[in-house]
């Protein structure tokens, strides 16, 4: 009888997994999202039943009906944005016929505006860019605004945090947004805001994770780097506050890029910011002091700052990505830490080359992520096959996310070369239409190339059958990654 009893109790929850696999396969064909997606998420519910369903529920279900601002809000930003930008010099006839429409495709998709007269100082390593971060912060008088995806409680992270508290307790308005998952209490600590928050300053997760909500907001992070002072100084780019990012990994340097900009971009970058501070907070920050007149620099040049995210139908970043690729008609060349593109990226690559653009990645040889690395490197054969040159970064971990296209077009930000970064994360990225710029970062690039061993198909295909089998399982789903 009790083995009856166990043969029932074990069919009925074979059925009932069935069941659960069919209603959850009707949910996903009817979200009518991408259907490598789609097809990714079935695999994962077909293998791994129940592990399936939990990964499903936490981050498969498409969370994108919420409104980042409102469109009043929006237009009182603009308003002030538009009030002090220095308009003397507003002719883009000076520009690549490509480069303009690369500029109206990021002005319909996001309204984002083309900005001129700007100085940019370029870091490609921690050290530079926190020593100058820590010395304009320490200069600020009137407002510091910080936006980042992983604050740790480290020696870096206790500087920046000592320097703000310090700040607040002189007068200085100090608003830090921080992403929840990035920031969690078991990897930052539970006093390290506290302290923050007792000395005056405002820090607010963004997207904060809380059950039972926890499942609608775990998948949709924060990636943006950014850092605002006196609506003067701007900084943007891939790195986080951690040790790491200045004192490098066991096994060399981090490589990375962010930029420090001055002139009507940081206008720009302000606006954004008080979006994302808008939608965490629901507090509108629209006093004129946070637009303060521009001083006139000897910057030349444009930037065009576009920000994508879950909630953008359109996947704005990604889009100027292709865009960008497509019309590429001598170079390309891109650094990225995970290298999952999707059908439309990979073909946009390939034709490139196979039509006489010279198309370089660099990737890192160690990566932070066995997993991205392995599903990352299952896409470099078809790349070498169409003439793409892979280079493996040796001399640390490449972490930088930049794209330099023909001799004018330039993009730095926190976006990486994946489906996560174009789909789910919030993202910003800067489009630099600048021919020095262009030079200078091109130049970047070279060193790089030259810290890396470049991959060739006979070399690449020597490697062992688990490997090979394992960077196939995993490009299945790298979609979810």
């Amino acid at each position: 009888m009790t083995s009856l009893i166990g043969e029932w109790i074990k069919s009925s929850l074979f059925y009932l997994i069935l069941l659960l696999n069919l209603v959850f396969v009707i949910i996903i064909i009817s979200e009518k999202r991408n259907p490598v997606k789609s097809l990714a998420w079935i695999s994962v519910l077909m293998f791994m039943p129940v592990v399936g369903f939990i990964f499903y529920i936490f981050f498969g279900r498409d969370q994108r009906s919420q409104r980042m601002i409102s469109r009043k809000g929006k237009r009182k930003l603009k308003r002030l944005v538009e009030k002090n930008k220095d308009m003397s010099d507003t002719a883009v006839t000076d520009l690549d016929a490509e480069s303009i429409l690369q500029i109206k495709l990021g002005y319909n998709l996001t309204g984002a505006t083309l900005t001129h007269n700007n100085k940019i100082t370029l870091f490609t390593d921690g050290k530079s860019k926190f020593e100058a971060l820590f010395h304009d912060i320490a200069e600020a008088k009137s407002f510091i605004h910080l936006q980042y995806y992983i604050l740790d409680n480290d020696d870096i992270g206790s500087e920046l945090k000592q320097l703000l508290i310090e700040k607040a307790l002189n007068g200085v308005e100090v608003r830090i947004l921080y992403d929840d998952v990035g920031c969690w209490s078991w990897r930052i600590g539970h006093h390290y805001f506290d302290d923050l928050i007792a000395a005056g300053v405002q820090a607010k997760p963004f997207f904060k994770v809380t059950f039972p909500q926890l499942a609608n907001k775990l998948n949709y992070r924060n990636h943006r780097k950014v850092v605002i002072i006196d609506g003067k100084k701007g900084y943007l780019g891939g790195m986080n506050v951690a040790d790491r990012y200045r004192e490098g990994v066991s096994w060399g340097i981090w490589r990375d890029t962010h930029i420090r900009i001055e002139g009507n971009a940081v206008h720009e970058l302000q606006s954004i910011f008080l979006v994302d501070w808008n939608f965490t907070t629901k507090e509108l920050l629209s006093k004129q002091t946070y637009f303060p007149k521009i001083e006139p620099n000897d910057g030349k040049e444009k930037i065009q700052l576009v920000t994508s995210g879950p909630l953008d139908e359109n996947k704005p970043i990604a889009l100027m990505f292709l865009k960008g690729i497509t019309t590429a008609k001598e170079r390309i060349y891109i650094q990225t830490p995970y290298f999952l593109p999707s059908s439309e990226f990979i073909y946009a690559i390939q034709i490139a080359s196979l039509s006489g653009v010279d198309v370089r990645i660099i990737l890192p040889e160690h990566s932070d992520s066995p997993v991205l690395q392995r599903a990352s490197q299952s896409y470099i054969t078809q790349m070498l096959r169409s003439g793409v040159k892979i280079y493996f970064y040796t001399a640390g971990f490449m972490h930088a996310k930049a794209m330099v296209i023909d001799n004018e077009f330039t993009t730095i930000g926190s976006t990486n070369f994946d489906f996560r970064s174009f789909e789910q994360n919030f993202e910003i990225n800067a489009f630099i239409y600048s021919r020095d710029f262009n030079a200078i970062y091109a130049a970047e690039f070279e060193k790089d190339r030259k810290n890396s061993r470049r991959i060739t198909l006979r070399s690449w295909r020597k490697r062992s059958m688990w490997r090979k089998v394992t960077e196939s399982v995993l490009r299945l789903l790298s979609p979810l990654l």
